[in-house]
């Protein structure tokens, strides 16, 4: 009998046990989670809580993924403006022409004007267009521009200052376009290439090239001169004058024949072929050269 009644005892609390009501706070979910992170709406949900209750929440703090245009402004989302396919009207040609560490590469692009450039830019290839005038704005603050070249466009105007404002331009080429004059020339120009133009000895000024101490190479063949140029500086090596119409030359071409020992060491190449000139009948035009001048002359061309 004393052994019976530890057993019934044990049974019965089993049963209380087993029988009694769930307590909430068991299923209440809490996680050990930083609340003020999560800002004041953070709520917890019970698993007992019923199904309608936990759907109309979630639907509250759902926001569409996707919305028209009207649904973006009434929540305070801009609406995206459509991109423009035109680039900015002030941003460098570089779009058009090919840019290489200072150089701009324009040829055969059929840009009628000197293309918008980069400021550090030192070359400019810009040959074979439709340009037809240069002015002073094109060239305006480029003091890095060192050669231009703008062969074969048809350009029949520059503006008097275009270049010279360039203060260490040494590379000029303007041949191939219906140039009649040049404009003023930069100091530190080393080479001028014009030829295959319509340039007449008026459309020259007469100290053009007096004060440009470097200027070594002068092409100007094949336009319409009828004299060489005065006041050629003694740095120039190479003088192309041929098909024109030059038909006469004096002692003060090349010379100085008030000075017997003045000697032109540098100018070693003289092309006067196809211009009606003899130069046979002007031996003491050559005395301070190194080399005659080439020449055949050639009668029949007018202009």
């Amino acid at each position: 009998m004393n052994c019976v009644c530890p057993i019934l005892f044990a049974v019965m609390l089993g049963e209380l046990v087993f029988t009694a009501p769930a307590n909430k706070e068991d299923k209440f979910h809490v996680h050990n989670l930083d609340l003020e992170s999560f800002g004041t709406d953070t709520t917890y949900e019970y698993e007992d809580e019923p199904q309608e209750i936990k759907q109309g929440k979630l639907a509250e703090r759902t926001i569409p993924m996707f919305a028209d245009a009207a649904t973006n402004h009434d929540i305070g989302f801009p609406t995206p403006e459509p991109e423009s396919e035109d680039p900015p009207m002030d941003m460098p040609t570089c779009l058009l022409c090919v840019c290489l560490t200072g150089s701009v590469y324009c040829d055969e692009t059929n840009t009628e004007a000197i293309p918008m450039l980069p400021k550090e830019t030192s070359h400019l290839y810009a040959r074979f267009n439709l340009i037809k005038k240069v002015t002073v704005k094109d060239f305006a603050d480029f003091p890095t521009l060192r050669r231009i070249d703008l062969t074969g466009n048809l350009i029949t105007e520059i503006e008097d200052k275009a270049f010279s404002q360039l203060p260490n331009l040494e590379h000029l080429f303007l041949s191939e376009n219906k140039l009649v004059r040049l404009p003023a020339l930069p100091p530190k120009l080393r080479t001028l290439a014009v030829q295959h133009n319509r340039i007449k000895s008026n459309g020259i000024k007469r100290n053009a090239f007096k004060n440009m101490a470097r200027l070594e190479i002068l092409y100007l063949g094949y336009n319409r001169l009828d004299k060489v140029p005065t006041n050629l500086p003694d740095t120039i090596r190479v003088l192309h004058l041929q098909h024109n119409n030059i038909s006469a030359i004096t002692d003060n071409t090349f010379c100085k024949p008030q000075d017997s020992s003045y000697i032109r060491e540098r100018l070693t190449e003289i092309r006067l072929e196809e211009n009606p000139v003899n130069l046979a009948e002007y031996p003491n035009s050559y005395i301070c050269l190194r080399r005659l001048p080439i020449g055949r002359p050639y009668f029949g061309r007018v202009y």
